[in-house]
């Protein structure tokens, strides 16, 4: 696997984020003209309500999987995180740190990691600006 850093560790799986949000895309655009056109044509209304009534809850489904696994995943970090903290000083996490500087923190080597921790609460850095800070990139292979 290839080395990690911040230009390339964000990733996306071209079959969830491109193909099926796309072919969900298409049904649901495909439905919604169905139905317009049935409504005009009068006839065959309720058959296509159904198509896109189909179609807008596939893509809510496709939505709330995604986000609700990172959800999960964002626990799992903040958890860990905590713990990686609790390790290296006895104490956990500052309670001003957001989940978004937490997630950027688990990229920084444990030599930077509680120090960039601080400066993240003291200069209220974003996860941009943390990530831009790492000299020594700890990948993360696990999070899609």
């Amino acid at each position: 696997m290839a080395e990690q850093n911040f230009k390339n560790h964000s990733r996306l799986v071209p079959g969830f984020h491109f193909v099926a949000f796309s072919l969900v895309l298409f049904a649901l655009v495909i439905s919604a003209i169905h139905l317009f056109k049935a409504i005009g044509a009068g006839y065959g209304r309720l058959s296509a309500a159904a198509e896109l009534a189909l179609a807008v809850a596939v893509v809510l489904a496709l939505w709330f999987s995604r986000v609700f696994s990172l959800k999960a995943q964002d626990r799992a970090i903040r958890s860990e995180g905590n713990f990686r903290h609790f390790i290296a000083t006895g104490k956990p996490f500052d309670s001003r740190l957001h989940i978004g500087q937490i997630i950027a923190l688990r990229f920084a080597d444990d030599e930077e990691f509680v120090e960039l921790a601080k400066k993240a609460v003291d200069d209220n850095l974003s996860p941009k600006q943390i990530k831009e800070a790492i000299t020594k990139w700890k990948g993360d292979h696990h999070r899609v």
